[in-house]
């Protein structure tokens, strides 16, 4: 059938098309189904929605990937990508050969699945999980799916963690300290999905994070290291479609985990790499011996992709520092660099330094470069290098204007705060998209408080969005208090 192609408008990345129903009927297409599109010789893919209005008969709509496509084009029925079915088979609970695997990753490269087949994907292995074999085999076909970073170095570091825990910026400080002991540690970092700040949002308060390939070359060139937002270069691009399909349903399996880690450090050019596994409730990982399962599992891919993994079990239960936010967590990152700052940041940072120093083989103390002020230099040329102010201070990163301390209605102790409560309410806020957004607490599981003592602040950059996590903290618990005797039974 010829139709006259236009662009439209609909809001997605995909390659879809639209049909005037009566095209539709014509072709013998329903919803989902797919079109070839051949025009001057070559031939595309779209997959089809069916419309009564937003396109006349005769004409074919072509959502943003095909806006280039204009004029007359013959338009034929065509079949599923052969993945589908390999989905159909994980959705059985059958374990996939490696060419099967192979073949989602490539049809999910090529946008060759519409939403829909891409959710199923992700439900089937988190319903089925993935075997050993199974994630060593999507992990390395994710990494082949995009570029891949070279280094001339023997040893090149880099750090990762799950998530799961407020604050726990660790990043913007390890980094700089590893760098000043001499390694190489060219950092790319995501931004934030469902959390109130990635590190590419914190990090962003203080610098450019968005570098072409070559720019991060300079920069590391310069400095030994990066902060810069993986999502500027195409590293393992499989994985933000895989991300973008999971966040709706809030699952993360641990197989899609693994692989989405490892097909990024192994396209970073990374070859040692701790991975910082936070376990507790409302963590990711919830028991010890889950998080020393996955540990095992993050160890044995690494082997299988030349990546030499060493992971760091640490409590997740409580916030990492202060500052839930953008500009609060930058704040806390600062101050911990120039000798202050929260105690839980700090300490976190220097363990995680010291242990991939020593994975590397390098003899030096992170405490000492920390203390001695050498991280704070290098942090301070690394954001010279993407394009900040290098004599920021503390009080130049001001939260949002607008704020309310929420205090204790009675006497007790601090039995429970929730990180996944008080990231709702920092996102409620604002946050990440308005940077002085988020919350700053002020106590920490364990604390004895008096009635009227202060807990945390909220801080917004309207009063609309203030009032509106003001609401949701006065319906939820993020830091709650109990009697001496009940505080102490919950917290066993």
């Amino acid at each position: 059938m010829q139709l006259e192609a236009a662009a439209i408008d609909i809001g997605t990345s995909q390659p879809t098309v639209l049909l005037n129903t009566v095209d539709a009927d014509d072709l013998g297409v329903h919803p989902l189904d797919r079109v070839r599109i051949h025009r001057d010789g070559a031939a595309t893919t779209g997959i089809v929605k069916v419309t009564d209005e937003l396109v006349a008969p005769g004409t074919i709509g072509m959502a943003e990937p095909l806006h280039y496509l204009r004029g007359p084009v013959d338009v034929t029925l065509a079949g599923s990508p052969r993945s589908v079915r390999y989905v159909r088979k994980k959705l059985n609970d059958i374990e996939l050969e490696r060419h099967e695997l192979e073949a989602i990753v490539s049809d999910v490269l090529e946008n060759r699945l519409s939403d829909v087949e891409l959710g199923a994907y992700v439900s089937s292995v988190y319903a089925n999980g993935l075997s050993l074999e199974e994630t060593k085999h999507l992990t390395q076909a994710m990494t082949d799916a995009g570029e891949r970073l070279q280094w001339d170095e023997p040893i090149v570091a880099d750090k990762h963690s799950i998530g799961g825990v407020a604050g726990n910026r660790v990043t913007p400080i390890l980094v700089p300290i590893v760098a000043a002991a001499g390694l190489t540690i060219p950092k790319t970092s995501s931004r934030a999905v469902t959390s109130p700040a990635g590190t590419a949002d914190v990090v962003e308060v203080f610098c450019d994070v968005d570098f072409s390939t070559d720019e991060i070359e300079e920069i590391v060139a310069a400095t030994n290291c990066c902060l810069v937002w993986g999502g500027g270069v195409d590293l393992s691009p499989v994985d933000d479609e895989i991300i973008r399909a999971e966040n709706p349903l809030s699952i993360d399996p641990h197989g899609q985990l693994i692989a989405s880690v490892l097909s990024k450090k192994r396209s970073a050019g990374s070859t040692h790499v701790v991975i910082d596994l936070p376990y507790g409730e409302g963590a990711k990982v919830e028991s010890l011996p889950a998080a020393r399962e996955l540990a095992d599992d993050f160890k044995r891919v690494g082997d299988h992709l030349d990546v030499d993994v060493v992971c760091a079990i640490t409590h997740g239960s409580d916030p990492i520092g202060d500052g839930i936010g953008p500009v609060l967590e930058a704040r806390d990152v600062l101050a911990v660099l120039e000798g202050g700052g929260p105690e839980t940041l700090r300490l976190k940072s220097i363990r995680l330094a010291n242990i991939l120093l020593e994975h590397c083989g390098v003899d030096a103390s992170a405490e000492e470069i920390l203390d001695s002020g050498r991280a704070l230099e290098r942090f301070r040329q690394v954001i010279a290098a993407q394009g900040g102010d290098p004599d920021v201070t503390v009080d130049d990163l001001e939260p949002g204007s607008e704020q309310v301390t929420v205090h204790a209605d009675r006497s007790g102790l601090v039995s429970r705060v929730d990180n996944r409560q008080l990231s709702d309410v920092a996102r409620r806020a604002g946050a990440p998209r308005d940077r002085r957004a988020g919350i700053e607490t002020h106590r920490v599981a364990g604390e004895p408080v008096d009635e009227a003592d202060e807990l945390y602040t909220i801080y917004a950059e309207t009063a609309s969005k203030l009032e509106e996590a003001s609401a949701l903290a006065e319906r939820l618990e993020p830091i709650r208090i109990r009697t001496r005797a009940d505080a102490l039974v919950e917290r066993r």
